[in-house]
């Protein structure tokens, strides 16, 4: 009996590899390249967790130099610039979505949207991402008019550091985003690398944008 057993077990193993899941590696392991994203994104997410108490704390101090200077902000600008950024993680996911696929660009017209692949997605969320950062600039440019600078007071200091270290991030974000872009120009066949790559790219797209909508309710509703 036990040598039947041994037999079965023998017979029963898979002889061939693990099996994988599009993007996500074997499946008796998790995807390396994914886990080390993650756990950077912690430490970051520490820095801005760091960035939201320094804020608070210098309001609680100084909350008639707030209330003065919230009332500076284009509230309406500002919503409308979030939610280019937003709507880029939609197209950003689209994308994913075709990367896991192995669809690195369209298979028919620029003009039909449903045979768009990885590439076509992508360049759409860089320039969705390029017009909000086009947009903090001018909305810095109007606030420097307006005397609100880097070293004109507390809130100039908490405002230009907070969102000047997300914009930084968001800029190497739309990096990223050009690399895997020209990737797909440059080699012949999609690889699980560069399905890889396009995958983290993404986890830390969706980063920079939920931490924004908290610095926006943060900067620009909790007044």
């Amino acid at each position: 009996m036990a040598r039947v057993a041994n037999a079965a077990v023998i017979q029963n193993k898979p002889s061939g590899p693990v099996p994988s899941i599009p993007g996500h590696g074997p499946a008796t392991r998790p995807n390396m390249v994914a886990v080390g994203t993650m756990v950077w994104l912690s430490s970051e997410l520490m820095f801005f967790a760091a960035l939201f108490a320094f804020y608070f704390t210098i309001r609680g101090h100084e909350p008639q130099l707030w209330a003065e200077r919230t009332a500076q902000l284009n509230i309406p600008f500002a919503a409308a610039n979030t939610a280019i950024l937003v709507i880029s993680s939609v197209w950003c996911q689209l994308g994913v979505h075709q990367a896991e696929h192995g669809k690195a660009h369209r298979s028919g017209s620029l003009f039909n949207v449903s045979s768009w692949g990885m590439r076509e997605w992508y360049v759409l969320t860089y320039i969705f991402g390029s017009i909000f950062v086009a947009g903090q600039v001018l909305e810095y440019a109007h606030l420097v008019a307006d005397g609100v600078t880097l070293s004109s007071d507390a809130y100039g200091s908490v405002f230009y550091l907070a969102t000047g270290f997300h914009g930084l991030h968001v800029t190497g974000g739309l990096i990223a985003f050009l690399l895997i872009i020209g990737r797909t120009f440059t080699t012949r066949r999609y690889s699980r690398m560069q399905e890889a790559g396009a995958v983290v790219t993404s986890y830390y797209w969706h980063f920079v944008d939920v931490v924004w909508v908290a610095l926006f309710a943060m900067i620009y509703i909790l007044r």
